[in-house]
């Protein structure tokens, strides 16, 4: 059995849609289907979630949604017409979209997760019709019904363990299983989400569950990249990967696969297969425990922005006990979760994710560090890009961190932080935002040289 999990971007039309038919089809042992709400069609296009999420803004500030709404039913009729369903299809999904926005809860971020979580369960079901139209019997899977239980975490859930055991009974079924990604159920019946992309994580939830061969997970590109192909346009593919690998490439900014789907999988030992939806004869990239590698050898370069850090000094702070633990609880009391901790011996940075450090936040998280820990000095910097350069083959690597600061020297990228991990797989770099490419383009072509 092999689980295969499909993309906005392969569900975006009709005639991406006919293809995820035709791959399943290839294959008998596909039996589970995960799929995304329809994503974009063109360059410029609004994915359905983006719609939905639209919608749920319109409906919680009290006004008018009706434009909203219609947004939503027609990328769905765009796609029930091309594919000559039947026109019940769509009333049937804009009295889902209605029932929901009737049934709000007063919770708002609860209600958001309800309204999102609709794309993805009305595209699982306008699939199954298209399937079993096709010849192939198939059948949309309730995920309350099958258990996938979620914790209350509205939209940043994280699967419940009691889930594995509900959903493994799915390997039982013969039919052509269509499982909408994205959401859950919490134990008291809400819809809850996982954070955003998290259809992979569906994917890989159920493929460790039922034990599957394979999860393959469809996209849009041939594989991955050992740096992004829109900074470096002669970078290469990599045809195998760690688990280790990707789960630092994904959360480093690759966005082909996302950074919290390996765990289900790695605990079952099943591998990953990235593959493309538009040319699924490309062999792809498979995802693994182990594999060969050579020393020195760096398999990608990844990247992400939108990055703070907040920057503090004091004097013997290396002398005073519980200083670092008192600073990180502030931010655990603040709700923030940090990135990397860099420190010396008169001085901490914590790297955390701009979203996060909302102006009201930031002026009462400075307050407190100031009147709680009395530095003598604490600021904060916008702006930061962390880049990551990634390995097996880095580890007891000598010269390899040079070799990567002269590569950034050269291109005159400053240094703003750099970092590596215990496992000695990973460097990471902090630069600004402006040399961001600069900075990429560098480490690719000094460290994955053809």
């Amino acid at each position: 059995m092999k689980v295969a999990k499909f993309g906005g971007s392969s569900l975006a039309d009709a005639s991406q849609i006919m293809k995820v038919v035709n791959i399943v089809k290839a294959d008998p042992a596909r039996r589970i289907v995960v799929v995304s709400a329809p994503g974009k069609r063109f360059s410029g296009d609004i994915k359905v979630t983006d719609l939905l999420i639209a919608l749920a803004k319109a409906v919680i500030a009290g006004k008018g949604y009706e434009s909203e709404l219609a947004a939503v039913v027609d990328r769905y009729a765009t796609i029930q017409q091309e594919l000559g369903l039947d026109g019940s299809v769509v009333a049937e999904i804009e009295k889902d979209l209605r029932d929901r926005i009737q049934g709000r809860s007063e919770h708002e971020a609860q209600f958001r997760d309800a309204m999102k979580a609709a794309g993805e369960d009305n595209c699982a079901k306008l699939v199954a019709r298209v399937f079993t139209g096709q010849g192939l019997p198939a059948v949309y899977v309730d995920p309350r019904e099958a258990g996938m239980l979620l914790s209350e975490d509205f939209g940043n859930a994280q699967v419940l363990p009691e889930s594995y055991a509900r959903l493994a009974s799915l390997k039982h079924r013969q039919e052509t299983l269509i499982f909408p990604g994205f959401f859950g159920y919490t134990r008291q019946g809400q819809v809850a989400t996982f954070p955003r992309g998290g259809s992979d994580i569906t994917g890989s939830i159920l493929a460790a569950a039922v034990g599957a061969e394979v999860y393959e997970n469809f996209t849009d590109v041939d594989s991955v990249f050992a740096v992004d192909p829109r900074i470096l346009p002669d970078a290469r593919p990599i045809p195998v990967l760690t688990y280790q690998e990707m789960r630092e490439l994904a959360y480093a900014g690759f966005g082909v696969f996302h950074d919290e789907a390996i765990i289900p999988v790695v605990q079952a030992k099943i591998p990953i297969c990235i593959k493309n939806t538009n040319r699924p004869e490309a062999p792809g990239t498979l995802i693994v425990p182990q594999r060969k590698y050579q020393q020195g050898e760096v398999v990608g370069v990844a990247s992400a922005a939108g990055f703070s850090t907040i920057y503090l000094s004091k004097y013997m702070m290396n002398r005073e006990v519980g200083f670092g633990r008192r600073l990180l609880q502030i931010l655990e009391q603040e709700q923030l979760s940090f990135e990397h901790v860099p420190s010396g011996i008169d001085s901490m940075s914590v790297i955390l994710r701009r979203t996060s450090l909302t102006p009201k936040k930031e002026e009462k998280v400075l307050n407190r560090i100031r009147d709680e820990l009395q530095p003598d000095d604490v600021t904060v910097e916008h702006g930061l890009v962390l880049i990551m350069i990634v390995g097996e083959g880095m580890r007891y690597a000598v010269g390899l961190a040079a070799r990567a600061t002269a590569a950034l020297a050269e291109r005159g990228v400053n240094i703003e932080m750099m970092n590596q991990g215990s496992s000695e797989i990973s460097i990471v770099f902090g630069v600004k935002e402006m040399d961001h490419k600069t900075a990429v383009e560098a480490l690719g072509r000094a460290l994955l040289a053809r």
